[in-house]
């Protein structure tokens, strides 16, 4: 029932991420979320600086600890968003990709992101019982990563297209107009 409406979500948050890639604002991250009946998918943009502090392969170990705890921490992406309960939903698939890491099928091989400037794209997807029914998504990403200080969200759910601003102390995601 919902699959054309999931289909244009996915266009649109493709060509969304296309357009944030050229919106580089340390601290600003884009998050993209889609709803249908089975699904809740969310699809993250943000420069590597609001996660690790640097933008580029890691040169220390230190670095290196950083880069390997962030990705652990984004992999156990039901600690850092949490759909209502509601919904019944369970973590389902996360991909991580970032050329300057060598994440995901943009590996860098010399030709990839150049200059201070890198990214980082994550998509989620919860596989849920009642996807629907979910009214809101936690999202615990301004305690794990203090230099993150806004979230521009688009949501496109059943119940229509909107934006959503999300900050320090204010960052539950309400799925409803």
């Amino acid at each position: 029932m919902f699959k054309p409406f999931l289909a244009l979500v996915l266009a649109a948050t493709a060509l969304s991420a296309a357009a944030h890639q050229h919106a580089h604002t340390h601290g600003l991250m884009t998050l993209d979320v889609a709803v249908d009946a089975q699904t809740v998918t969310l699809a993250i943009a943000s420069p590597l600086d609001s996660f690790l502090g640097f933008e580029r392969a890691p040169r220390t170990d230190a670095e290196r600890k950083r880069v390997a705890d962030m990705v652990a921490r984004l992999k156990a992406a039901d600690q850092l968003f949490q759909p209502d309960a509601a919904a019944d939903c369970k973590l389902t698939k996360v991909e991580l990709e970032s050329a300057a890491l060598g994440l995901g099928t943009a590996h860098d091989h010399g030709h990839g992101e150049k200059g201070e400037h890198a990214d980082i794209a994550v998509d989620i997807v919860f596989t849920c019982a009642k996807a629907a029914d979910a009214r809101f998504i936690d999202v615990k990403l301004f305690d794990a990563y203090p230099r993150l200080r806004s979230i521009d969200a688009q949501v496109a759910a059943p119940q229509g297209q909107f934006k959503r601003s999300l900050r320090p102390g204010a960052a539950r995601l309400g799925l409803t107009r």
